[in-house]
């Protein structure tokens, strides 16, 4: 936070680990990280999330892009959501199988479509391909042989 500097995930530090008191899950112990910047040398400390497989930003350091988990986390409270609809509700149940066979007769028919057109665009005639190259070399040869 203090000079803008962009670390990616994967970069090598020397850290300072310490385990993290009354913090467990699943009985793995949570870990502490203190780095410093390799710009300003501030600190910048970070906790293993065991949990997400993924670590959380203590201090002194924002997580730049975390699209893919917010993506993650929106499916499964969208999940949740229609779980409860569901359990509450016989005809949601029906609405949602037909939804869903709707989508996935769509997505079949895409597919034959796709398939359909890259037959179609490969369809190459390999004898008539060797039979024009086998005359362009003959030609060849008769020019050298004039």
């Amino acid at each position: 936070k203090t000079c803008g500097e962009y670390i990616y995930k994967g970069k090598k530090f020397n850290a300072r680990k310490e385990t993290v008191q009354n913090e467990v899950y699943l009985g793995l112990p949570i870990f502490r990280f203190y780095i410093k910047c390799t710009r300003c040398l501030a600190e910048i400390t970070f906790k293993t999330d065991p949990e997400n497989t993924d670590y959380t930003m203590e201090h002194g350091a924002t997580r730049n892009f975390q699209a893919e988990k917010l993506l993650e986390e929106e499916e499964k409270r969208m999940q949740k959501e229609r779980e409860e609809e569901e359990l509450n509700n016989p005809m949601k149940v029906l609405e949602n199988r037909t939804k869903d066979s709707k989508l996935e007769m769509e997505v079949l028919e895409n597919l034959q479509e796709l398939k359909e057109l890259n037959q179609r665009q490969a369809n190459v005639d390999f004898e008539a391909m060797l039979k024009q190259y086998k005359e362009y070399e003959e030609e060849q040869k008769r020019k050298e042989q004039e």
